[in-house]
């Protein structure tokens, strides 16, 4: 296997840390989309959201993306949102093989239980009713992919595994 891996998914679904060890399993590189986006805006994504917003931050991932077509081996892990665009979506197939990562709404806010750096997670209700929220309007556009895994319940070792047995049935034919 000599392509890119994509990983898709809702925040806190396992992207970074699964993508890091499936990457180092592989001999792969790895890249963060939004590590990436910091260090060519040089600010962080809550300043990226205070300053302009999600759309500015939605524009900021489509050039991001752009300039990693050419890439061979890496695991790249996305950021919740990328998959709005449709442009971000054909570029994802472009670079590679698109894994969505997913997990129940209440498994999500367990693990996001003491992030305060989600934009996307502010407000007046609830963490799992936010998230909740998020899945049900993502969920066609999560649907758009290779391979979906739900990470509920399994380690980042088991992820990982599964995500290598998928990719082998696809590169052997398997349905």
């Amino acid at each position: 296997m000599n392509t890119c891996i994509v990983l898709t998914g809702p925040m806190g679904s396992g992207k970074t840390s699964v993508g890091r060890l499936l990457a180092t399993q592989l001999g792969y590189d790895f890249v963060d989309l939004d590590a990436l986006i910091v260090e060519l805006e040089g600010s962080s994504i809550t300043e990226v959201f205070a300053r302009g917003g999600e759309q500015a931050f939605r524009e900021m991932e489509t050039a991001a993306l752009a300039t990693l077509g050419d890439r061979t081996r890496m695991v790249l892990s996305t950021g919740g949102g990328v998959v709005l665009r449709e442009e971000n979506r054909l570029l994802l197939r472009m670079i590679g093989v698109v894994v969505n990562l997913t997990a129940s709404a209440t498994t999500l806010a367990q693990r996001l239980a003491l992030t305060t750096d989600r934009p996307l997670l502010a407000g007046s209700e609830s963490r799992e009713e936010r998230i909740s929220r998020i899945l049900q309007e993502r969920e066609s556009f999560y649907a758009d992919a290779d391979i979906r895994i739900d990470t509920t319940g399994k380690t980042l070792e088991d992820v990982a595994a599964e995500i290598r047995c998928r990719l082998a049935e696809k590169a052997s034919g398997a349905p």
